[in-house]
Formats: structure tokens, sequence, C-alpha cells
């Protein structure tokens, strides 16, 4: 006989609702699952016809069936599981916080995990989920630098307003040189990498001279125009110029944005810049050199190129140079500048709250 199997009627939104879920492709199986059980039972079929064409057992039927009529289309959605009661408190959690940002332990300069569990009393496990709730990295830092230039906002308004909105009919070029390029060999064959074995070489390397990149950057198109000396003094750096010169298009205007090496502003250089009078010279302020595409491109010369290179003589240094300065103009991409002059600004001055006296 067995105990009555409850009525199960569905409307038409409800069964709509349930087919689209038991094909959806996103659907969880389980409640793709559920859905069919509450239809085979719309149908009027029993608990045992249902589990025996879903090869599932009755008392499963039973239980979907029995929460669909109670809670309708809630009840096919997994009940929250109840955890286990909170062990840490917060105000041991503040305690962490708290000796993390404003003591050190007595035998270091910074926590660590392990430090920190034994002040606190805590598995190391547990102060690592609290600094990473609050964002707390002690073994991590970073450097920065002030600039003390007195025209630092004009400088910052005039360099980035060059990269946001550069002028009609003109060049604007990040300009430095990147000096002291050493071309190194290691004292012994660099072992290739192998399965299971990065390439090795010695920690010793063998010195065969230096060299300078001299290197424009068209903030626009990401091509670059270099120059290769042995040295860098104004000499080098007005020959740099005088090869822009004839590189550029004469109807253009150019504007060159440098840092404040006395390379840059040398009397030779001024006179250079009188008698080229399209050249138009963009200062970075002191201290400022990320203000500078150029810097950027020359990180990634000396990631991809120079670092990790082998040279047995200055002149094979600077053919690779060269090869991988036509290798970027071949597929040049330029970098977007994003940030406007106000919001760098703002940045600085929430720094600047944070450190006593900086702002006088």
């Amino acid at each position: 006989m067995g105990r009555p199997m409850a009525e199960l009627v569905l409307s038409e939104e409800e069964r709509a609702t349930l087919v689209r879920w038991s094909r959806r492709a996103k659907s969880s199986q389980a409640l793709a699952q559920r859905c069919r059980i509450v239809l085979g039972c719309a149908d009027g079929k029993t608990n045992r016809q249902v589990a025996d064409e879903l090869g599932i057992w009755p008392q499963t039927v039973g239980k979907w069936r029995r929460r669909f009529l109670e809670r309708r289309m809630e009840g096919l959605v997994d009940e929250p599981r109840p955890g286990g009661p909170r062990k840490i408190t917060d105000d041991r959690v503040e305690d962490v916080v708290v000796a993390t940002l404003e003591r050190s332990p007595k035998d270091a300069t910074h926590w660590s995990r392990a430090s920190m569990a034994a002040e606190s009393g805590l598995s190391k496990s547990s102060v690592g989920r609290i600094w990473k709730a609050f964002g707390l990295k002690p073994h991590q830092v970073d450097t920065f630098k002030l600039s003390n230039d007195p025209q630092f906002i004009d400088k910052v308004r005039d360099v980035v307003g060059l990269y946001l909105d550069p002028p009609e009919r003109a060049l604007v070029l990040c300009v430095d040189e990147k000096s002291q390029i050493q071309a190194l060999d290691r004292s012994a064959p660099v072992l290739p990498m192998m399965p299971g074995m990065p390439e090795r070489r010695t920690h010793d390397y063998i010195r065969h001279g230096v060299t300078t990149l001299f290197a424009a950057l068209d903030v626009v198109t990401g091509e670059i125009i270099g120059s290769i000396h042995r040295r860098h003094r104004t000499v080098e750096f007005k020959k740099f110029l005088t090869n822009l010169d004839k590189e550029i298009p004469a109807g253009l205007d150019v504007h060159l944005i440098c840092d404040n090496y006395s390379t840059h502003k040398s009397p030779a250089v001024r006179k250079w810049l009188e008698a080229h009078p399209r050249f138009h010279m963009h200062f970075t302020p002191t201290y400022s050199s990320w203000l500078n595409q150029i810097e950027r491109w020359f990180g990634l010369l000396t990631d991809k190129q120079i670092r990790r290179g082998t040279h047995k003589s200055l002149r094979a240094l600077e053919k690779d140079i060269r090869n991988w300065i036509k290798t970027w103009n071949e597929n040049p991409r330029p970098f977007a500048w994003t940030k406007s002059a106000d919001e760098i600004l703002e940045r600085l001055a929430t720094y600047l709250d944070r450190i006593p006296g900086a702002g006088h």
C-alpha cells in the first residue's frame, strides 16, 4: 500500500522554465536532473518510475518532489551548508593587522608568516589568509623618488599633453641614450636548455668594451630611430640630432621629449637648436624618467636582447642591437598613455599626504 503520493501540478510558466533548465548547456548536472525529476512527477509517474528512467534512487525522487511542493522553483536550489563556527575573533584579526602595519619583529625589519604566527598565536596559514584579505604583503617593498623640480607641475602637463593630444603636422619623439651597454662573454660556453633543466651559464664573464645607443621613439607609430656611438658626449648627441633632421620629412615640426642630462642642455646643442627652429625640446622633471616612454622601450631591449646575450666583441653587440631595432620596426607597437596630468598629480598628492613634511 505505502504512503499516498502527493500530486504535483505545474503551471505553464513553471513547465517551460524546467524544460529550459533541463536542456540548457550551462545548467549544472545536479539542477538539470532535479528539473527532470519534477517534470516526470508532473506527468503522473510514481517515484519508482521516475527513478528507473533516470537511474537514481526512489528516495532521491521523493526528496525533490517534496522540496518542489514546499518551495516551488526555489526548492531546487541547494541550501547553504552550515560551516563550523569561527575560531578567530575580530579582535584577533585586528591585532594581526595593527601589528603588521605599526610594529616590526625584534629580530627582523619586517614580519614573515612564521614570526607573526609566533607573535599572535595563530597558525601560519591563518596569518596568510588575514594578510591576503587585507592586501598586506610585508615581504614586498617598492622604491620611489620625489622630484625636487620647481617646475614639476608645468613639465608634467607639457609632456603628458604631447602624449594625449599631439600637435598637428608634427612628430613627437621620446629621446634618450642608453649608455654603458657592455659586451659580455661568459668564461665558459653556455649550456643550452634541456628537458627538466634550464639554460646554464657561468657567473663570471669577460668584458669586451661598452657602447651607447641613442634612440628616438615615435609616440604615435612606435617606430624607433637609433644610432650607436662608442661615447655619449655632446658631440655624439649633436650627430644624433643631425641624423633625425635627415630622417624626418622637412615639412614636419619635431617635438623632442628628453630628460635633464647635461648633454641635452649644453651650449652646443642649444646653438644647434637655434639653427634648426623646427626642433622643440621638452624636458621631463628631475627624477621623473618614468615620464619618458623611451625608458620603457629600453627595458624591453634589455630584457629581450642584452641581459642574457653573450657577445665575443663590441661589434657583435652593436650588430645585435641594430638587428633588434630593425625587427622591432617591422612591427612597431606604440605605448598607450592613459593617465591625464590631473590624474598623475592627484595620485602623487596621495603619496605626499603619507610622507611627513613632503608637502613643504
